[in-house]
């Protein structure tokens, strides 16, 4: 049952993953790029756990890691250069 409930999770995930695709080439402005990647950040975590859940190994998770930082400082500058036109004072 358990095996069922990650794949049907991958599925769903996998699903939101094209959705935000699809709003990061067809968003309006910047702003909603720069918001549906971030969600594209989250949704690759959540595959690569589910992976890593699936497969039994640790290294997804290391490298789920990762991806969070990496998000979360694009993310960051993406900010800070919509806010001041630079990311280095």
């Amino acid at each position: 049952m358990l095996t069922y409930a990650l794949y049907f999770a991958t599925a769903c995930y996998s699903l939101a993953f094209l959705l935000t695709m699809w709003r990061v080439i067809f968003a309006h402005g910047v702003t909603d790029r720069v918001l549906a990647l971030d969600t594209m950040v989250v949704n690759a975590i959540a595959l690569l756990v589910l992976y890593g859940i699936i497969e039994g190994t640790a290294v997804y998770f290391e490298a789920s890691m990762i991806i969070a930082m990496t998000g979360f400082v694009s993310t960051v500058a993406y900010a800070r250069f919509m806010l001041r036109g630079d990311i280095i004072e």
